[in-house]
């Protein structure tokens, strides 16, 4: 009777917290706050988000399998991100773009990455899906190379940059898009001949789910970045810093939650799947999308710092290292999360360019 007690007591809890999202979005159009309560109550609002999403991605996946389900999840997520970018990039804030893509992709890949095989039961994972997602922010990275080598010298957002970075936001859509297709078309192959696990939410009532989550994390991450720079401003923290760690970590608010939650409750393959399909459309779909976007508000340049090629690359290599082996590890968890601190040390000390 206490548990039922107990579980009823956080349902309604959760309940209440859902109404914060709301209520944030509200505040912030009537200026009735000020930004900085407004950043905290944003960041609350994301935690109750994040577990709904995390139920949504749980029950999508009894139905798809947990490559798709991941694969939704990451879509779903990255959502929020793909809008803040391009509201960026017609503010003309193209550095702080580029870091909190770059940024996404090292926290997918170490930070969410990290404390799922930290903190999660241990388990296999499917090694081809997460080489697949892997080898395409490797190649992300030796391409955006192309485009960014010009533009450690001089002006990095010259318009000449931009034309330079259209062929190569073609060439990384395109790959990215094959890439995307074939590995969805292997996961439905693996999946098909398996029944639906359980009796969780129906299919369509998990999309619904899920798609609502996310457009309300869309808004309140909207507002959260909105009070961001003046979180910056008290703190005494560079643009870059806050760009390539606190807005990444804001924006995968949702995946950070939904995977670490379906880690604790042994969903290891589902788990793995969210930071890795998350990072790779990130380098594969939503890096090249802004860009081409970008023409039609302010032509963006790919002209990645060598931090953040650096990141890029160290977040390709390391967790291939690490799940070599096809087996999740709490050792390799705590030096993922080593190396991304390592990473936000250096995002600190480089300061804006």
């Amino acid at each position: 009777m206490c548990g039922a007690g107990g579980n009823i007591a956080r349902g309604a809890l959760l309940t209440l917290l859902l109404l914060l999202g709301p209520l944030v979005v509200v505040l912030d159009r009537l200026d009735a706050v000020g930004e900085l309560t407004l950043f905290v109550l944003a960041a609350v609002a994301l935690i109750p988000l994040s577990w709904l999403i995390g139920e949504a991605t749980d029950n999508l996946a009894r139905h798809t399998g947990p490559g798709i389900g991941g694969f939704l999840n990451a879509t779903f997520g990255n959502a929020p991100e793909l809008i803040i970018a391009i509201i960026a990039v017609s503010g003309g804030l193209a550095a702080i773009v580029r870091a909190s893509l770059v940024g996404s992709i090292a926290s997918n890949l170490l930070l969410v990455l990290g404390f799922t095989l930290l903190v999660g039961q241990r388990g296999s994972i499917d090694r081809p899906s997460a080489y697949i997602s892997l080898g395409l922010v490797g190649f992300t990275t030796v391409v955006a190379l192309a485009a960014a080598a010009p533009g450690f010298q001089g002006d990095p957002d010259r318009r000449s940059l931009a034309r330079l970075s259209l062929p190569v936001a073609v060439l990384l859509l395109v790959v990215g898009v094959t890439v995307t297709r074939y590995a969805l078309r292997r996961q439905w192959q693996l999946f098909r001949p398996a029944e639906p696990e359980g009796t969780g939410w129906s299919l369509p009532a998990a999309l619904v789910v899920l798609g609502a989550a996310t457009i309300a994390t869309a808004f309140v991450s909207e507002t959260l970045v909105g009070a961001l720079q003046t979180f910056a401003y008290t703190a005494h923290l560079s643009e870059f810093f806050v760009a390539f760690v606190i807005v990444a970590i804001v924006g995968n608010a949702t995946e950070h939650g939904s995977a670490v939650l379906l880690a604790r409750r042994g969903r290891v393959k589902l788990a793995t799947e969210i930071p890795l399909a998350s990072s790779a459309q990130i380098a594969g779909l939503v890096i090249p999308l802004v860009a081409l976007i970008s023409w039609g508000l302010t032509p963006l340049a790919l002209s990645f710092r060598p931090i953040e090629l650096a990141a890029m690359a160290l977040a390709a290599a390391l967790p291939a290292l690490v799940l070599r082996t096809g087996r999740t590890t709490r050792l390799g968890g705590a030096i993922l999360l080593a190396a991304y601190s390592a990473l936000a040390v250096a995002a600190y000390l480089s300061g804006d360019p």
